[in-house]
């Protein structure tokens, strides 16, 4: 598709229903998004969405009611409509960001952008009517380190931590410089770039188990909250 072209959102979306005696079950797949035409060649073709649709249905077949008690709850779509937020495109989004978004919603009580430091950076972006509008995915710090170290000829694993310059004097430092400080310019300018699309001041919540090593460095974040998932994840058993 030549750059600048307007894209369109397609999802294709199967429900299978399974038979045994007098019980019946129904199972659903989807896949889709703003996606070149081949995806439903390659990647989500009918056959592999049917297939997951035909699994949950004969899965369920077996489902049993369950017994008085406390029981877990699974972050997936079936309690998605049960949330304060709605969950765009709930069959592909994962759930920890849904937990991110969750937990950001309640703090800032409008319109947010979660940066979730883990082995993914992602950006989860939500409005002020709780609504998730989407996703920015990039690979994480640590992953980026563990590339160079295993797809390069001499280039070491090094730990994170702030250079003494945004340049290195020796392999170590060189390696720190362009990973914390270019992800740092990553993060500033995919904050600026949401903001000037949305045209609405967001506030900023650093989450993951990196995100210490960048949020010294910038002055983009609102909060910082390492247990933001978690605090999601309570929050959706609550209400569920």
């Amino acid at each position: 598709m030549p750059p600048g072209a307007p894209r369109v959102a397609a999802e294709l979306g199967l429900a299978a229903l399974a038979l045994e005696g007098d019980v019946r079950q129904s199972g659903f797949a989807a896949g889709g998004g703003c996606v070149d035409a081949d995806y439903f060649e390659s990647v989500r073709t009918p056959e592999t969405v049917a297939r997951e649709a035909a699994h949950t249905a004969v899965t369920l077949l077996s489902a049993k009611e369950p017994e008085a008690g406390t029981y877990p709850v699974v972050v997936g779509p079936g309690i998605y409509d049960k949330l304060p937020i709605n969950v765009v495109n709930p069959y592909e989004v994962g759930a920890d960001l849904v937990a991110d978004a969750m937990a950001a919603y309640a703090k800032c009580k409008g319109a947010c952008v979660v940066v979730d430091f883990g082995t993914a950076l992602t950006f989860t972006i939500i409005d002020a009517q709780g609504t998730m509008q989407g996703v920015a995915i990039a690979p994480g710090l640590g992953t980026a380190v563990n590339a160079l170290s295993r797809d390069t000829a001499q280039l070491p694993y090094v730990q994170l931590a702030v250079p003494p310059a945004p340049y290195g004097k020796n392999t170590l430092h060189a390696i720190q410089a362009g990973v914390v400080y270019g992800y740092t310019g990553l993060v500033e300018y995919m904050i600026a770039r949401i903001k000037e699309d949305l045209q609405v001041d967001l506030q900023v919540i650093a989450t993951g188990g990196l995100c210490d090593v960048i949020a010294p460095l910038t002055r983009v974040f609102s909060y910082v909250d390492k247990d933001l998932t978690l605090r999601g994840l309570k929050l959706i058993a609550e209400h569920c």
